[in-house]
């Protein structure tokens, strides 16, 4: 959490302030401002002043109370609906993919989604170059088992394009209860045809972390997202690896899409003396930036021997962390390009039903680099290939084995 307990994700002014309606009607193939109409509304907010012209806004609100006819519509929409939609509309004129209001439904799905808990086909969306693409699929979800890999491009959802979704609207789509299927029609990197994936969605239980200790004695840790409870243990995961007497460690933060950036500060933590920052969030030039800075548990000696491994769906949270490690000479990374997700969103309540997430900062490495659209480069590139003879093989985690064990 952050200081003013607004939930910091690494994942708006009701539109009531308003007291004429602008009523119009259709005449001769011209809409006319006719008359104005005294409304009482509800929770007036004066300080939200604005130039903007809102009688287009009333006009089809009232165009749309005397002439929409339902035919395609499930359910009879409320002047509480039309309000939530006027809100979404006023989120996403902003163009970020990242800053969305979600009415009831919407809302609650989301918080399960960050407590770590629901009904879908596991898999984190994004927003590269305007197209919907996978970020990660959740290990052991639908999307996992199927096949389907970071950096697919999302063309088509049962069947109908999504050039005009946003992220969560193709969310919303690809939700939904256990035992019901969804399609989902891909693009991939160099394989010439769209793919058809037809996915059954379960109830997905996101898994935080697990441990091995490969033969050699490194000791592994994957890490699969940072959620509420992430930071916690990943300390345990460094007690074992403590506890095990091993000096050899490989974090494995592939097809990890992040979460909350508090737990990427203290993780770093562990690894980096006192004061050294780690993140910076630049709120634009009318805000101070923020450095989050270590905490200094450093723990470890210079006897550490230390690999970190991202790919493509390493995003935000995982980069943050990577980023510090790979520019403090902690760690070296090895795999393939990150994600580059460089911004930060706040979750905020706007009533008990509803909440915003918003985009209120750009992160930067502690480089002052911002990565977004580009991500972290490896120091050492290993494109994953798959073995068909072999499909266990790892060859991105066989190569951070060889390098470890080159080290003295």
């Amino acid at each position: 959490m952050n200081k003013n307990t607004q939930l910091k994700i690494i994942a708006g002014a009701l539109l009531t302030g308003v007291v004429i309606f602008f009523v119009g009607f259709y005449m001769g193939g011209k809409f006319e401002v006719q008359s104005v109409v005294a409304q009482s509304v509800l929770n007036k907010d004066t300080t939200a002043s604005t130039t903007a012209d809102l009688a287009p806004f009333w006009q089809v609100w009232k165009i749309l109370n005397d002439k929409f006819v339902q035919t395609h519509a499930k359910k009879i929409v409320t002047d509480q609906d039309k309000v939530w939609g006027a809100i979404q509309g006023l989120a996403a004129a902003y163009g970020d993919p990242y800053t969305v209001f979600f009415p009831p439904d919407e809302s609650k799905s989301f918080n399960e989604e960050i407590q770590g808990n629901f009904e879908g086909v596991g898999m984190e969306i994004g927003m590269r170059n305007d197209i919907l693409t996978i970020v990660a699929p959740l290990k052991n979800s639908p999307a996992y088992k199927a096949g389907i890999k970071s950096g697919d491009q999302i063309i088509k959802i049962n069947g109908s394009s999504t050039a005009s979704l946003s992220v969560d609207e193709a969310i919303k789509i690809i939700r939904g209860p256990k035992g019901t299927k969804v399609t989902i029609t891909v693009v991939r990197k160099d394989v010439k045809d769209p793919i058809d994936f037809i996915l059954t969605r379960e109830t997905i239980d996101i898994p935080t972390l697990d441990t091995e200790i490969l033969p050699g004695g490194i000791f592994v840790i994957h890490l699969y997202n940072f959620s509420q409870n992430s930071a916690a243990l990943f300390r345990g995961a460094l007690r074992q690896f403590v506890e095990s007497g091993n000096h050899k460690l490989i974090l494995d933060l592939r097809d990890n899409p992040g979460g909350y950036l508090e737990a990427a500060v203290d993780m770093a933590s562990w690894f980096l003396p006192m004061g050294k920052a780690i993140v910076t969030e630049d709120f634009g030039s009318t805000t101070p930036k923020d450095i989050y800075k270590s905490r200094g548990y450093n723990i470890f000696n210079k006897n550490l021997q230390f690999k970190i491994l991202t790919n493509g769906g390493s995003a935000s949270a995982s980069e943050i962390l990577a980023g510090a490690l790979q520019y403090y000479g902690v760690a070296k990374l090895i795999g393939e390009q990150t994600f580059g997700k460089g911004s930060v969103q706040e979750l905020l309540t706007i009533t008990p039903e509803t909440s915003l997430k918003v985009t209120v900062a750009r992160w930067l490495i502690p480089s002052g680099e911002w990565i977004s659209e580009k991500g972290l480069t490896p120091d050492i590139v290993v494109p994953f290939v798959a073995d068909k003879n072999d499909p266990k093989k790892d060859v991105q985690m066989d190569r951070a084995v060889l390098e470890l064990f080159k080290l003295p």
